[in-house]
């Protein structure tokens, strides 16, 4: 993979993931709309969910941890589900504040319940992700002790300069706090092929902030047990070698 390497090995580093002696948890529906987490829940005094789904189980098994969710998405009326102690805003989330729009900044300097505490972060906003994660203070973005995110556009970060220069700030920022703990491709989006590697269109990361991981080693082996197909009539995409170990081979 020539062309497209240095991109490659970058985004490579930054999705392979890591065992840590903290269990993964699912939390949510087993199946779309769940997601693994390191069970380090306890501490954690909200959780900010960009992008709402076509269900909201994830926050819903969160309230049942005691842990209240902040949800926003301008393209629906709330979440289909009553989730105590939810609260919703009619906006989208993004780098900059707008007539409905809203950055997480804003949104947490508005709504915080607790400024000395842990958070958590569940994002799904559809490739906005990456500009609104590199628009995110330092001192916030410390705050989430977990990150899961569902990232899209990977084959054209890994093959097309303009998408990779505007993924690259929030990957790298990422990289400084996180570990990546899990990593489970969508099977309803497919792969494409770059360089003879097929690449998932879209996969969602888990991500424990560095302080929090305790690393055992690379995880070898995906799917993860708790893991469930996004589209139960479809098999399951595989990941690239390298997004699997220290070391391809």
């Amino acid at each position: 993979m020539q062309a497209a390497s240095t991109k490659f090995d970058l985004v490579s580093r930054f999705l392979r993931p890591v065992a840590t002696t903290t269990p993964l948890i699912r939390v949510g529906a087993f199946g779309d709309g769940g997601y693994l987490v390191p069970d380090d829940l306890h501490g954690i005094a909200a959780c900010y969910s960009p992008g709402v789904s076509r269900q909201s189980t994830f926050e819903l098994d969160l309230a049942k941890h005691g842990i209240p969710s902040f949800m926003a998405d301008a393209s629906c009326s709330g979440p289909v589900i009553d989730i105590p102690g939810g609260h919703f805003i009619p906006k989208f989330v993004g780098p900059t504040d707008g007539d409905d729009r809203i950055s997480m900044a804003s949104w947490v300097e508005q709504t915080d319940p607790a400024p000395a505490a842990d958070l958590l972060l569940q994002m799904d906003i559809e490739g906005d992700e990456y500009s609104t994660i590199a628009a995110i203070p330092e001192r916030l973005l410390k705050r989430f002790r977990i990150v899961i995110i569902e990232l899209h556009r990977l084959p054209s970060i890994i093959s097309k300069e303009p998408f990779f220069n505007r993924a690259k700030p929030a990957i790298e920022k990422l990289m400084a706090h996180y570990e990546a703990v899990h990593l489970h491709a969508n099977n309803a989006s497919g792969a494409v092929e770059v360089d003879g590697v097929h690449i998932p269109r879209v996969v969602e990361v888990t991500f424990l902030r560095k302080d929090r991981a305790n690393v055992t080693g690379p995880v070898i082996g995906l799917p993860h047990p708790l893991d469930r197909r996004h589209r139960p009539d479809l098999p399951d995409l595989e990941l690239p070698v390298a997004w699997l170990r220290q070391t391809p081979g």
